[in-house]
């Protein structure tokens, strides 16, 4: 497998700035994705609308949808998620505009040492006990941000949100869907931001090419489809795009390696294709030798100064955040490959995501237009 790097001129970040530009809201200094602005310059549409299919990658749509069906078919380019390649990272960078250098949700699991706690910031639950934080949502205290759909609100515009999340919940596929058509027959111009988390789930479940991953991407098509008849005449513009791609994994358990894990001060953390390990002071020199010789070129490992050097979690780093979250190494997969810290945990993931291959980091731009 070959290492697909973020391109933070081509991503959802830059696909955020593009909306926001629209609407002449303020955006952070990012550019703007080239491929929408083409679209979005035809008219000033009514309604805006982005809805994100959780993992729905270029090589997920390729291996399980028609050439010649709705989304391919409506296919304008594809482009780059941001690092690493998971929802928690990607989903906050499209609702900020911001890169995870920048707003801090770094992935899954997160160490935030204002608590000196580590965080699962979807969830808000503490990563090792898997107990919920009850005094704040850690997050959103310690990293927080303002919304695209925030700064377009504050132009006059409208800006709403449809997922199971936000108000009003809806629960289901075709309740986001409805709410989509409900929200673009309003009156005034406005932007709509709408979230389903599949195919992820099924893809995690039974692996990127079952035939339950197949049947899941093609009713979603068909859903889409079918509300897209319902926005006719509507003024409407749809980008449907996914947060990051997906891959088949053969999963690796950290505690089969009792003499890497003795050199670690804390458990892993972050994601299993993008894993931040803190060493003991008397274990920095070797730790990087121990790694190499289990996992070989498999993983890139890179030093914390490294990682931030490196701008992987983007161009405009917060040295000061980064210093304090990373770990002392990050050990990114370019390959099959993947950390879990249990046997329980790896046997729940035949797909999965996070790290630098191809499969991960490319995403569809589709675009439709009512």
């Amino acid at each position: 497998m070959s290492i697909c790097l973020p391109d933070y001129n081509n991503c959802t970040v830059n696909l955020a700035c593009s909306i926001l530009e629209e609407f002449g809201a303020k955006r952070p200094g990012h550019a703007t994705l080239a491929a929408a602005d083409r679209l979005l310059r035809k008219k000033h549409y009514k309604n805006i609308v982005v809805l994100l299919l959780d993992a729905m990658g270029q090589n997920i749509i390729e291996h399980n949808l028609d050439e010649n069906g709705f989304f391919r078919r409506h296919l304008v380019t594809n482009y780059s998620s941001v690092f690493p390649s998971t929802t928690a990272a990607a989903t906050t960078s499209i609702d900020s505009a911001l890169c995870p250098s920048e707003h801090g949700w770094l992935g899954w699991n997160c160490y935030f040492p204002e608590i000196d706690r580590m965080v699962t910031v979807l969830l808000n639950r503490d990563s090792i006990t898997g107990e919920p934080i009850e005094d704040c949502h850690v997050a959103k205290t310690y990293c927080p941000y303002q919304t695209v759909a925030e700064r377009i609100q504050e132009t006059g515009a409208g800006a709403y949100i449809s997922m199971p999340y936000a108000t009003p919940y809806p629960g289901t596929f075709p309740e986001v869907c409805e709410r989509i058509q409900e929200l673009c027959a309003l009156n005034g111009r406005k932007y709509i931001y709408a979230y389903w988390d599949e195919p992820d789930t099924t893809l995690h479940a039974t692996g990127c090419y079952s035939e339950d991953s197949r049947a899941v991407l093609r009713t979603l098509e068909g859903k889409v489809q079918a509300m897209c008849e319902k926005l006719a005449g509507t003024d409407t513009i749809l980008f449907v795009t996914a947060d990051h791609g997906h891959m088949d994994s053969t999963n690796l358990v950290l505690t089969d390696y009792p003499d890497l894990m003795e050199c670690l001060s804390r458990p892993p953390f972050i994601e299993a294709r993008a894993t931040g390990f803190f060493v003991k002071p008397k274990s920095k020199d070797k730790f990087p030798t121990i790694f190499q010789s289990h996992f070989g070129d498999s993983f890139k490992l890179m030093s914390k100064s490294e990682v931030i050097a490196s701008g992987l979690f983007g161009p405009t780093v917060s040295k000061n955040r980064l210093d304090k979250m990373l770990g002392d190494y990050l050990a990114i997969s370019v390959s099959q490959f993947s950390l879990y810290q249990t046997p329980e945990k790896a046997a729940r993931h035949i797909g999965t995501h996070a790290g630098l291959t191809k499969e991960e980091m490319r995403i569809p731009l589709i675009c439709l237009l009512y």
